[in-house]
């Protein structure tokens, strides 16, 4: 309609200057309604999809890969209490079969993050799969204890690429749904600690830890064997230029939900330089970084450490006796003691402590914002320790860790909801890489106060974990950016760009009803 209005005037718009004007008004209301129709960016397709069978299909593909991941981690938990008997290991050398896998995921995280930003959200997670898979299943043929830590450590160098999926993940997701689907998306974890503490409990009486390991490897192994069928995120090949690419996984996506493409051009911005590690200290991000960072550190130095002192209270009895034991008997430093069939059955009831944990922070985490859901897993989880100071029994203490241990992984996965909402996409893998390897950190001084410091006193080890949470706690408050509701965000120049856009539009709108008044 402008269009035609603007062929009727120009025919007369020389006779009259009031035609003039309205012949300018209505060639800019003809540009603006084009540019309208012909444009939409990877936001505005993913929301006019919504969620459905696409987002069924990739949620229980990367959920093989958090369960392998989870499995991995689960095992660290039954593998030291049996080579500490199996093999006759001190504790340091017990506690250093854990690190050395933090060790590896440490120093993998940046990297992997890093080749995420760089190749593609696909690339990095299919490569750090295939090599976990790999160096998995050869640690199960570990002839001696050196060779069974350097091939621990390899895996741990694999599973430090993990986090990836969630990056991956998130970014096909609409903004309603994305809290939602990343804390489902953590029940892929929880079901990867059950079904490893299942299969401790069938295989080690009887086949031993070689098969555990072994067999630990299987959702591994599927994974890999449908990751051809993983698409490339459409915001990763936007940023690279690759345009053609994003509309042909958006086309995907539009067939799979039984929705119609948008119709238009899709905004193309490419960005050459992306995954800069100096970007996550810029004006708007340091203060950012440095608190989730030390946020990500407590939840794993607490979520580890009470999964480790978990076996360790259990094979003391309770925790009197382990206080007792610490500060008045002299103990063997190779004293050691199997796992029964009741440990691995309390195990199993405090690792199913995952799922009320989800619960609850599916709860919160779209009501209360991710913030305060974080600070109020830290503080409970706080809460929940101090019982351990005093001397309580088996049922009781129990009961305690299986809450503790709720709270604390419900933190852990609020935080993996926040942290890639709140980078950029041109940032995001590299922020999520960083911060899982400062959480390693964490994961990796542990061992060394949950199977070491534990030994000498109770009440020292216990009174680090409660300050630690405290901490974060605070930390969890203070965060400068709430993410509840908000898009994705594609990188700071792109966002300044569809500001700009936005500003002319706005302008030219008031233009053309000026001329018309």
């Amino acid at each position: 309609q402008p269009t035609l209005k603007f062929l009727h005037l120009s025919c007369g718009c020389l006779r009259s200057p009031r035609l003039a004007v309205n012949l300018l008004a209505s060639l800019a209301n003809a540009l603006l309604a084009c540019s309208r129709l012909e444009t939409f960016t990877v936001d505005n397709a993913l929301e006019a999809f919504g969620f459905g069978v696409f987002q069924w299909k990739i949620s229980l593909l990367t959920g093989l890969a958090w369960i392998g991941d989870a499995m991995e981690m689960m095992i660290l938990s039954v593998l030291g209490p049996q080579l500490h008997c199996e093999w006759s290991l001190p504790g340091y050398q017990v506690a250093l079969i854990t690190s050395v896998v933090f060790i590896g995921m440490g120093f993998s995280s940046v990297a992997w993050g890093n080749v995420a930003d760089k190749y593609g959200r696909r690339v990095g997670l299919t490569v750090c799969m295939c090599w976990t898979l790999y160096y998995g299943l050869l640690s199960a043929f570990s002839p001696v204890y050196g060779w069974l830590l350097v091939l621990r450590g390899l895996v741990g160098f694999g599973i430090g690429g993990a986090p990836q999926s969630v990056t991956l993940y998130s970014e096909f997701l609409p903004v309603k749904a994305r809290g939602i689907c990343i804390m489902l998306i953590a029940a892929f974890w929880a079901i990867g600690a059950v079904f490893e503490v299942l299969l401790a409990l069938w295989v080690m009486p009887t086949l031993g830890w070689r098969w555990l390991l072994g067999l630990s490897a299987i959702p591994i192994g599927i994974f890999v064997s449908f990751c051809y069928w993983l698409p490339e995120s459409p915001r990763f090949d936007v940023l690279s230029g690759r345009r053609d690419k994003a509309m042909a996984t958006l086309t995907r996506i539009a067939r799979d939900n039984g929705k119609e493409m948008p119709r238009g051009t899709l905004i193309e911005y490419k960005q050459s330089e992306r995954g800069q590690f100096k970007d996550l200290f810029s004006h708007q991000y340091w203060k950012t970084t440095l608190l989730l960072w030390f946020i990500w550190f407590a939840n794993a130095f607490c979520y580890y450490g009470i999964v480790l002192l978990t076996t360790e209270l259990f094979q003391a009895g309770d925790s009197c006796g382990t206080t007792q034991g610490a500060k008045n008997e002299p103990r063997c430093r190779l004293e050691c003691k199997y796992l029964t069939s009741a440990d691995y059955k309390d195990l199993l009831w405090i690792t199913l402590a995952e799922f009320p944990g989800l619960l609850i922070s599916l709860f919160a985490v779209d009501y209360l914002g991710r913030k305060k859901s974080m600070a109020i897993c830290f503080f409970m989880f706080s809460l929940c320790i101090l019982p351990l100071f005093a001397c309580i029994g088996r049922i009781a203490l129990t009961i305690f860790i299986f809450i503790s241990r709720a709270f604390i992984s419900g933190g852990y996965q609020v935080v993996f909801v926040y942290t890639p909402e709140v980078f950029p996409t041109e940032i995001r893998a590299l922020g999520m890489g960083t911060s899982s390897a400062v959480a390693r950190i964490g994961a990796l001084i542990t061992p060394f106060v949950a199977q070491v410091m534990l030994r000498t006193s109770v009440y020292l080890t216990l009174s680090v974990y409660c300050g630690c949470s405290l901490l974060a706690a605070i930390a969890s408050l203070i965060l400068p950016i709430e993410t509840l509701g908000r898009g994705l965000q594609e990188s700071e120049h792109y966002q300044e760009t569809l500001g700009q856009t936005t500003n002319v539009t706005s302008q030219s709108n008031g233009t053309t009803q000026s001329m018309d008044q």
